[in-house]
């Protein structure tokens, strides 16, 4: 009984402190740039622990952690460094200054809005809020696949209830406060997820005698099924390095394509702020990122306590930490809620205001005042919720796997689509709307295919993560080519968009009587 009071009194004072964030916010979210953007003057930690918290969330933690951990042992740590320098690092120093000074130069707020504007085309504007629409949904749904066998674990509850508690307090949160809200729920969240995985990782292996020695045992683990190979699941790339190589790329590319990471760019406050949250982002991502993979790495050392057959690649997780102490454990049910939650207000936001701003607005709404658009994102942010939590409650009753599957299809649909057109976009004055739509087609409908004819594709491409790395790479080539093979979008027009890069500032000197040269 103690240890139940104990746990629920933590989620308490947790879900306290966020819907008390909310409520507190409420002053920064009265017009849209407040409630999507933050008023463009969030800061360097609360921009990339918001960036951070929104890529990991209970999929990585449960779900990820564990299917790559027993596929592909400790090398499954390279995952988590990729998303470090792959997807942090290296996206901030690539998208960081371009995203948001362009975006502010079109005065866009959402990923569709600024397709629309840089290319002029109103079609590329609402077929990229469609494919957010379409495939968000699912991909937030997902989000509470992961806390089910973790609350089965530690709390005598029904998941139902569970879900419905964590989605309405998150769109309270949301709604009241907007972005800013989310972004400081965010750092709170990211400050629970960098502690409580390092004490998990630690406390693992203590059980197992150490590092050293959890690592001996793991090179003592074998399975024929996947490689004949001795000490195969503690060797430097694991058993399969071109599948290990598929995951790195997807988890790590794909946040450059992704709407609810690219939104974060466009709200900092300035190109100081970006350099320093490319920093904090990356390390943060080195902690958890890192953590979850290597923490699952171990997870055949719990073999016989594991029945994959019966009960998916979930149970590795929660299995490693059920014999945890009480304190733990609640600790770690706050760090997959914080995780999950993170990641539903990041995603729940860039539905609502893509599809208010994007799509019904001017087209279904004709002339919408801001106070009208921050009530119709407000609205949809409960849509989205409800929709989202329907779907979970569903998957989770029927055993559908349908939903679950698609979450991974998802994340590939929406990389792929998006990436080298932003990237490009960002870039290229070259890049055509030809090519945006190509690319936009290319990757929906290959991903589409992926559910329902994966048998016809060739045997690396049926993994859904494999297919959408294989989107993003592709994109990156479909782009150039449609370019210079479709008309050249008009010079004056580009150098328009373009000249944001090229701002000149005059400025007064003190001392206007240097020395002269001749």
């Amino acid at each position: 009984m103690t240890d139940l009071i104990i746990k629920l009194a933590m989620l308490i004072v947790f879900f306290g402190v966020m819907v008390g964030i909310g409520l507190y916010c409420r002053r920064h979210a009265t017009d849209v740039n407040g409630f999507v953007l933050g008023g463009r003057s969030v800061g360097p930690w609360l921009t990339a622990f918001a960036y951070g918290t929104s890529y990991f969330s209970a999929v990585v933690f449960v779900g990820y952690a564990g299917q790559f951990g027993w596929k592909y042992g400790i090398a499954a740590t390279w995952a988590g460094l990729g998303n470090a320098f792959l997807g942090s690092l290296l996206a901030w120093a690539v998208l960081g200054r371009r995203t948001r000074v362009m975006t502010q130069h079109l005065d866009s707020a959402t990923m569709p809005e600024f397709f629309g504007k840089r290319f002029g085309s109103k079609a590329l504007k609402l077929c990229a809020s469609v494919i957010i629409f379409i495939f968000l949904i699912p991909y937030t749904a997902s989000l509470y696949n992961g806390l089910s066998r973790l609350f089965a674990m530690a709390f005598d509850i029904d998941y139902s209830v569970c879900v419905i508690v964590m989605a309405v307090l998150t769109g309270i949160y949301v709604i009241a406060g907007g972005y800013m809200a989310t972004a400081i729920n965010d750092f709170i969240q990211g400050i629970i997820m960098i502690f409580g995985i390092s004490a998990v990782i630690l406390a693992v292996l203590k059980g197992q005698g150490g590092f050293l020695q959890a690592l001996q045992n793991l090179a003592q683990v074998s399975d024929e099924t996947v490689s004949s190979a001795p000490g195969v699941f503690a060797s430097f790339f694991g058993p399969d390095p071109v599948g290990l190589l598929g995951v790195v790329l997807l988890t790590s590319l794909g946040t450059w394509g992704l709407p609810q990471m690219v939104q974060k760019f466009y709200a900092i406050k300035s190109e100081s702020a970006i350099n320093k949250g490319m920093i904090i982002s990356t390390i943060f991502a080195v902690i958890v990122a890192g953590g979850c993979y290597f923490l699952g790495g171990f997870g055949r050392l719990f073999s016989d306590k594991i029945d994959i057959a019966a009960g998916g690649y979930d149970s590795v997780i929660p299995t490693m930490l059920s014999g945890l102490p009480t304190l733990l454990i609640a600790v770690v049910v706050i760090l997959v809620l914080s995780a999950s939650m993170s990641t539903l207000s990041s995603l729940v936001l860039a539905s609502s205001s893509t599809l208010t701003l994007d799509f019904i607005k001017d087209n279904m709404i004709k002339n919408m005042d801001e106070k009208r658009q921050v009530r119709w994102m407000r609205s949809l942010v409960v849509v989205f919720i409800v929709i989202s939590v329907v779907l979970a409650l569903i998957q989770y009753k029927s055993s559908v796997t349908f939903i679950a599957q698609l979450m991974g299809v998802s994340w590939g649909a929406l990389a792929g689509a998006f990436l080298a057109p932003f990237l490009y976009g960002l870039y290229w004055k070259r890049t055509t709307k030809a090519a945006c739509a190509v690319s936009f087609l290319f990757s929906t409908v290959v991903m589409l295919a992926n559910i329902f004819a994966r048998a016809s594709f060739p045997a690396l491409l049926q993994s859904p993560i494999n297919c959408g790395a294989f989107c993003m790479i592709a994109g990156l080539v479909i782009v150039p080519v449609v370019s210079l093979i479709t008309k050249a979008p008009a010079s004056e027009r580009v150098e328009k968009v373009f000249s944001c890069y090229n701002r000149q500032v005059t400025v007064s000197v003190k001392d206007s009587i240097g020395e002269q040269t001749n």
